[in-house]
């Protein structure tokens, strides 16, 4: 047996209708957790991030994931609302993981204390393709408005994600496939990040994937 999605009941609550709520991309991100279970629990991360977290229903099945063992999970977004959203469904989570929220953008107001220490680092970016003027236009279109190729938001963090990330850590990313996936994979290998497709599934019209990064043990 699976295990459970979080609760995020909450989320029909007015104050949280700014708040992407969990889709098919975000079950994808799950299913590929759970399908590396026995893998995370191995590496034991001690500090994992989720960028743009949403309703934190990633960060508290992460919680899950990693259970018996617990780590400190924190959840980043620019949404006032998807903050408050977040700490109410990991307080809900069965888990021994600490969780914890922070408003900003990918991790900038915590980028000195996290550099080189996160060993999972997750984010479902804007992905959309849309015309540069629809990105951050408003606190909804933010969550999914993604520019030219859906790429705009995306592609700023691509340059981080190395020096965030421990020696051995790994990234989760959630593309579409007018993300160019192929052209990621290169970027990244040329940062020196081994990336591969892991997820696939169909939804709708959008071709869904995950893609998995990992920093060399040097």
């Amino acid at each position: 047996m699976g295990l459970p999605t979080p609760d995020t009941g909450h989320l029909r609550q007015t104050e949280y209708a700014t708040v992407y709520e969990p889709a098919e991309d975000t079950y994808l991100l799950l299913d590929a957790l759970e399908n590396d279970r026995e893998e995370l629990q191995a590496q034991r991360p001690t500090i994992c991030v989720e960028i743009g977290s949403g309703s934190g229903c990633v960060s508290a099945f992460l919680g899950q994931v990693l259970s018996p063992y617990g780590a400190l999970i924190l959840s980043t977004d620019i949404n006032p609302a998807a903050n408050n959203a977040t700490r109410e469904t990991v307080a809900k989570a069965s888990s021994e993981s600490v969780f914890d929220q922070c408003r900003t953008r990918f991790v900038q107001a915590l980028d000195g204390r996290l550099r080189g220490k996160i060993d999972v680092l997750m984010f479902n970016p804007p992905y959309v393709v849309t015309p540069s003027a629809e990105v951050d236009s408003t606190i909804e279109a933010a969550a999914w408005a993604g520019g030219v190729l859906g790429r705009e938001v995306l592609d700023l963090l691509i340059p981080q994600v190395p020096a965030l990330l421990s020696p051995g850590g790994r990234f989760y990313l959630v593309i579409i496939e007018q993300n160019k996936p192929e052209d990621i994979i290169a970027g990244f290998a040329a940062l020196g990040l081994a990336g591969q497709r892991v997820l696939s599934r169909r939804a709708g019209i959008e071709s869904l994937s995950i893609l998995r990064f990992t920093k060399p043990v040097l």
